[in-house]
């Protein structure tokens, strides 16, 4: 018997593990050869146990073997010097091999406009959306460069940093160059004679980044050719069509092998308004081949989605075969048998960002001692051209939802380039503020997949500016005046006074998410004020008050080295035991608290008849009203015109 450490599927090293060491700890070092490792690398532990001399079933309760989890992979490494090249790009900046959350600084030679804020948002959003799963943060500093590692740099007009001498050009550029702090570091320097310029050069970089070359490339012009539209974004779903499975995942992830295959995984990211009132479920039609054993009896196909069972498909045998004639002479021309099931996804099971998992099991059948051998011969795949359809489900959801906010940017993200989405800055806004507005940014790119290059800051001193859009409004102390204009409409403020508007959800010690938008609604019940002892940071959503069916959503500390925690909580993670939720959350360090949950407006559009059912649904006064009024006019309609055969028969 042995241990196989295998790198890449090369075997580096056997280890043998003899009976009489059987059940004691055992601890081996392993020098894996260099020419093993590539850019992307697999470690596999592969057991080959045998327990007697004679027939052996390969499945026996004996054979085992257990890894600890306290085993370490010790990596020497030497660390060179790039070479200035924007055909890199994103790297050195992102590395997609390293799987760790992004930190990704940016340096502003001066302080920054609405105009630049925008382009290093775009930036921010791109970066976002490369590091995906990981995610991103992107600290902020003025005219100081990082003491090691690599930082984005926005230069405009005269602006000058020490270590930094760029060719005059009166055109905007990318230039990338060596960190005068660190050797191994670089810098990308986005420079140009004003703002508009500045913009325009960060739109080069994350929509042409792939035809770039060179140490330093001069942009003469960038001209955006289509606007995007609604639920557009690369990352969700289709809503207004079928959509193949090929499109969520590469084909070779589609097809497994083995007795033991491993789960199928199609990552899937939902819109979050769909609206599923009255609706079966989302139409799954999946077309699939295996290889039918000669007789089984258990084995099948499991589809789950995020774990959560859904359906057990049968997978048929050659025996069982015989009795369909055609499906027997399918299988005489094909090893593989195609098969097809239509069937309907609930979408209260499917989690925004989900998993569609498809798993063969096979049934293992004893033949008896000396005939119980696996042949490695079983195979499944799924079809490219297998369909998941959304379109059916119209686009309506209750507001203000912060849950949807945390977990989709909704309803900014709506437009994939945010250009229905106004930020509304604090005026001479502090480098926490403003890496708070890129993280967020960062945010809305891992959900959208797209760079925000159309997405407005402002400082909301003039409502013209607001008018149209979804504001997301940022604030610390009492810096932003927006907020005290509309303060009648605020359930929280911070100032020189903290106050909070509170429901039952402070009360309730199990989970309150529930599918039924009724359900979860916890309208405020009490107002609280402190002069001192006050949460450090909230957030929270309403309509707003310049236009009906737009949203605001405020995310404000009581000084500015709270907004870090902000950041913090809208990633998540392990240390967070809550979500953010509801219309009004506060944020205390680690703890999230959701005090109220008040649905008070729609977003989206109903067809007039469904949007008629489902508010006669939700309204039993105008129902029975609605029902008296209509059996009234039936009632007038009969006794007229029996009224009138009355009269046409008396004059006959």
């Amino acid at each position: 018997s042995q241990i196989n450490v295998m790198v890449n599927d090369q075997v580096a090293a056997s280890l043998p593990v003899p009976k009489e060491t059987a059940g004691t700890l055992q601890q081996q070092v392993v020098d894996i050869p260099a020419h093993l490792v590539t850019e992307f690398n697999r470690l596999t532990l592969q057991l080959i146990g045998h327990y007697t001399m004679m027939c052996e079933d390969p499945l026996h309760s004996s054979l085992w073997a257990k890894v600890s989890n306290t085993s370490q992979l010790e990596l020497e490494t030497t660390q060179i010097a790039l070479p200035d090249d924007l055909a890199r790009l994103p790297l050195p900046f992102f590395d997609g091999r390293d799987s760790r959350a992004l930190e990704l600084p940016f340096v502003f030679a001066s302080s920054p406009d609405n105009r630049t804020l925008e382009a290093a948002g775009a930036v921010a959003s791109w970066f976002g959306a490369l590091a995906s799963y990981r995610g991103a943060r992107f600290p902020v500093s003025l005219g100081q460069l990082p003491e090691k590692g690599h930082a984005i740099v926005l230069m405009v007009g005269s602006a000058s940093m020490a270590g930094i001498e760029l060719p005059p050009s009166g055109m905007p550029t990318l230039s990338m160059i060596a960190n005068p702090n660190d050797p191994f570091g670089k810098l990308l320097v986005i420079a140009a004679r004003d703002a508009d310029q500045l913009k325009q050069a960060a739109l080069t970089l994350v929509s042409g980044s792939k035809v770039l070359a060179g140490a330093s490339a001069q942009i003469e012009r960038f001209d955006s050719l289509q606007p995007r539209e609604p639920y557009d974004a690369p990352n969700w779903l289709p809503s207004d069509r079928p959509v193949q499975l090929g499109e969520l995942s590469d084909a070779k992830r589609l097809s497994v092998s083995g007795y033991n295959p491993g789960t199928i995984s199609i990552p899937m990211r939902l819109p979050p308004d769909l609206f599923n009132w009255r609706e079966k479920g989302v139409p799954l039609h999946l077309k699939y081949r295996y290889t039918p054993q000669p007789v089984s009896t258990n084995s099948s196909m499991l589809i789950s989605v995020s774990d959560k069972f859904i359906k057990s498909l049968p997978l048929p045998s050659q025996e069982s075969l015989k009795d369909d004639e055609s499906l027997l002479a399918k299988l005489q021309q094909d090893e593989t048998l195609l098969q097809e099931s239509k069937l309907l996804l609930p979408l209260d099971s499917l989690p925004l960002q989900s998993a569609l998992q498809m798993r063969f099991m096979y049934d293992y059948i004893k033949q008896g001692e000396c005939r119980d051998i696996i042949i490695d011969n079983m195979r499944g795949t799924i079809e490219a051209d297998s369909t998941l359809d959304l379109s059916g489900y119209e686009h309506f959801i209750a507001m203000p939802n912060l849950g949807v906010f945390q977990s989709s940017g909704f309803p900014f993200t709506r437009m994939a380039d945010l250009s229905e989405t106004a930020v509304v800055m604090p005026v001479a806004a502090a480098v926490e503020e403003i890496s708070l507005y890129l993280d967020v940014m960062g945010r809305f790119g891992d959900s959208t997949g797209l760079p925000a290059s159309a997405v407005s800051v402002t400082q909301g001193d003039q409502d013209e500016f607001l008018e149209g859009k979804d504001l997301l409004v940022l604030a610390s102390g009492s810096n932003q005046p927006l907020l005290q204009r509309w303060a009648d409409r605020l359930p929280a403020s911070m100032g020189d006074q903290s106050s909070f508007e509170l429901s039952d959800l402070v009360h309730r010690v199990r989970t309150w998410v529930g599918s039924d938008t009724r359900v979860n609604q916890r309208q405020a019940r009490s107002s609280l004020a402190l002069a001192s002892g006050g949460a450090g940071a909230y957030l929270t959503g309403f309509e707003s008050p310049l236009d009906s069916g737009r949203s605001v959503v405020v995310i404000a500390a009581a000084s500015p080295d709270k907004l870090v925690d902000i950041s913090s909580a809208l990633r998540g993670g392990e240390d967070y035991e809550e979500s953010i939720q509801g219309s009004l959350a506060v944020i205390n360090g680690k703890r999230i608290s959701s005090l109220v949950a008040d649905e008070q407006y729609y977003v989206g559009e109903l067809g007039w008849l469904r949007y008629l059912q489902w508010l006669l649904a939700h309204n039993l006064f105008w129902m029975l009203l609605l029902t008296a009024v209509a059996v009234s006019l039936a009632s007038l309609l009969l006794f007229f015109t029996l009224r009138a055969r009355a009269r046409a028969r008396l004059n006959d």
